[in-house]
Order: structure tokens, then C-alpha cells, then sequence
């Protein structure tokens, strides 16, 4: 979501509530898998947008972001340069492309949001490292979303890690609260000082999405009001999940089946 200055005050999730969340949750960790494999060149980023919707709609749920705000698709796609928000179309994939993905389900009423980026085929050494630094700032992320901590924990731990590997995270979106609606209160910046904000407590479920440049962090979105890109036109990854906050720390909700996770990460 992009930065706002709404007020940052909410209802916690109760735990019958986060269950539900887990189902969401379960059912786009499987659905992101299930696109990330079909990525090779020769597709379009049109054919893998129907791989998702038939997933989600095979699994009884409903794909969020059809209809939001105005959003045409089942799931963002991003190619490269683009850093999020692509809108699946024509555009043919190509071997060693950086393909973003990004999508919502929900399922009684309730949501999850989450993506990663994935190399087209035989991708360069610059792409491969762009995309493990972009899950490794994740998990470091979510490693801080536990009682007791700031919001703003979360976005330092991710910056340090970024800017430590000489890349760059984007401020101009920002992660955020999730449940009934995809985008609640707290927004969760990829940046900033620790012990600022929202002091962390059970219930607080977030959407945790660092995006990182492999130049500079600055951004802005085509004509089309959707795609953003990156200034420089240089490379762009992306990562996210669907996290709660619990008494015993982090519980990520969209793990993906295939997902290979640091030992200790939540």
C-alpha cells in the first residue's frame, strides 16, 4: 500500500478469528506455489493470472483483488523492473526475467496477502541474489513482529539488511495491518529507527512486504494508475507475508508447502 497518515488504531484479532486467517492463509501459500511453478518463458503473464484464479476458485475461496479499487486480476505481476501492482496481460516472459507475485484470498470474510519473486528459467547471478536478499530481509522482518516491540523494528531490521548487501528498499509502499480488509491500520514501513510506533501485541496481524531495489529506492507508477517502477529502471524484488503477532512471537500464515525457511524463523 502507499504511505498514508490515517490514524493507526484497530481491534485486535481474536484467536477463533486468526484460525480463519490460517485457512486464507494455507490456501494462497499453496496458490503461490502452484503459479511459481508454472513461471517459464514463452508464457504470458496472463496465463499464470488464470492459474491462480482457477486455484483459488478450486479451493473454495475467492481471489481478493479482482475488483479492488478497480484491480482487473486474480494477482499482480511484475517483471523486473516493475515493482508491484503489474497488471497480467500480453507480455510474453522471457528466460532470466524477475517475475514478482503478488496475491490476496479470501475466505470467510477474512484475508491473506502475501508473494515472492521468482527467476524465469537460467536468470543471472544479479537476479538470484536480488531475490534470496529480498526473502532474507523478509525473514528478519518477521523475526521482530513479537510482543512488546515497535512497528518501526520490523522496517529497521529489514533496511539494515538491505542497505548492508548495497541495495535498496522502496518508502514510497509500505506493508500493513490485515483481516477483514486487505489494507488496515498499522502501516508497516521497510525502513526507519527502532522503538517508533505501534507497540506490538497478540492480535495484531500484519502483512509484511519489504520491496528492494538492486539501485536506487526511488519509484513511481506507468499510465496505466497501477504498475510501479522503478526510477533507474533497474531491478525490483518483492516479498511478503501474512503474519501474527502471538503470545509465543511471529506465526507466518502463508507459508508456502515448498518454502525453505532460515532454522528459527517463524
Amino acid at each position: 500500500m502507499s504511505v498514508t497518515t490515517r490514524v493507526e488504531s484497530f481491534r485486535l484479532k481474536r484467536p477463533q478469528e486468526i484460525d480463519k486467517m490460517r485457512v486464507a492463509g494455507r490456501i494462497l501459500g499453496a496458490c503461490l506455489s502452484e503459479v511459481a511453478a508454472a513461471v517459464k518463458p514463452g508464457l504470458t503473464t496472463l496465463d499464470l493470472d488464470k492459474v491462480a484464479e482457477t486455484f483459488i476458485r478450486d479451493h473454495g475461496a475467492i481471489p481478493g483483488f479482482i475488483g479492488y479499487n478497480g484491480f482487473p486480476n486474480s494477482i499482480c505481476i511484475s517483471v523486473n523492473d516493475e515493482v508491484v501492482h503489474g497488471i497480467p496481460g500480453k507480455r510474453v516472459l522471457q528466460e532470466g526475467d524477475l517475475v514478482s507475485l503478488d496475491c490476496g484470498v479470501i475466505i470467510d470474510g477474512w484475508w491473506s496477502d502475501s508473494g515472492y519473486s521468482v527467476a524465469c528459467g537460467e536468470a543471472s547471478p544479479e537476479v538470484l541474489r536480488l531475490i534470496d536478499v529480498t526473502s532474507q530481509a523478509l525473514e528478519r522482518g518477521i523475526a521482530m513482529a513479537r510482543p512488546g516491540n515497535h512497528i518501526s523494528d520490523i522496517g529497521h531490521a529489514v533496511q539494515t539488511f538491505v542497505e548492508g548487501e548495497g541495495f535498496s528498499v522502496v518508502r514510497q509502499f509500505v506493508g500493513h495491518g490485515i483481516g477483514r480488509d486487505m489494507h488496515e491500520p498499522p502501516q508497516v514501513p521497510n525502513y526507519g529507527r527502532p522503538g517508533f510506533g505501534n507497540v506490538l501485541k497478540p492480535g495484531y496481524v500484519l502483512a509484511i512486504e519489504p520491496m528492494v531495489n538492486a539501485g536506487r529506492p526511488e519509484v513511481h507508477i506507468i499510465d496505466d494508475q497501477w504498475t510501479v517502477v522503478t526510477d533507474d529502471r533497474r531491478l525490483s524484488s518483492y516479498a511478503e507475508h501474512t503474519v501474527a503477532v502471538t503470545e509465543h512471537g511471529p506465526e507466518v500464515l502463508t507459508r508456502r508447502p515448498d518454502e525453505r525457511v532460515e532454522a528459527g524463523a517463524a
